[in-house]
């Protein structure tokens, strides 16, 4: 539930895209009528409404997404805050500008912001960000914590250089299926992997 709650932006943005995308004129009347006023120049074009209208979508879930947990009087997480902050920024940007660069390289300055986050908090202020988090959870050994750290940064790294490397050489259609799809496989194959790795090492832990 919690996977559907924090891909709750990624998925509305899909689907608004490929809906533009089946629809290409009711998605440039739809744009022309809530977006132009906000794009700098004025005009939207029918090829352009879906990421447009994908975009705000994306801000508008994102918004909601916190504000719900504010109302609840949940915590909201930083992570949670950080990707509400670059949606905001780059999403704003694509739909002013009218340009999907923007948009297109908000997953990769969020894993980055990721990965620096935890190689800063290491290097600078001696902090295993990842141990906070997880050390209610789990038991390890220092060294494990250690290399779990260093190897959580360096995959949000290669996150980030996959998104653009899929932003840059393939259409935008083929972006958006990688977002969701690419993304989010990388991502499951990763945790399962970490998780067949941990299960080695935590039985270790009390005699650590």
């Amino acid at each position: 539930m919690k996977l559907l709650f924090d891909l709750f932006p990624v998925i509305l943005f899909f689907i608004a895209y490929k809906l533009g995308g089946s629809y290409p004129h009711e998605a440039g009347q739809l744009a022309s009528t809530w977006l132009a006023w906000l794009v700098a120049g004025g005009g939207v074009t029918e090829a352009q409404a879906p990421i447009l209208l994908a975009t705000a979508v994306a801000i508008i879930a994102s918004l909601v997404q916190v504000g719900w947990l504010l109302a609840r009087g949940r915590r909201v997480e930083p992570m949670l805050w950080v990707s509400l902050g670059v949606i905001v920024v780059f999403g704003g940007a694509t739909i002013w500008l009218n340009d999907e660069t923007f948009i297109k390289w908000k997953p990769s300055i969020l894993y980055l912001l990721f990965a620096g986050s935890l190689a800063a908090g290491r290097l600078f202020w001696n902090r295993n960000f990842v141990r906070t988090l997880l050390g209610q959870q789990i038991e390890l050994p220092d060294p494990v914590w250690e290399r779990l750290l260093w190897v959580w940064s360096g995959f949000f790294a290669l996150l980030a250089a996959a998104n653009l490397f899929v932003a840059y050489r393939y259409s935008t259609d083929t972006w958006v299926n990688f977002k969701l799809f690419g993304l989010m496989g990388l991502t499951l194959v990763f945790v399962i992997g970490i998780g067949f790795w941990l299960s080695r090492h935590v039985k270790e832990a009390p005699d650590a």
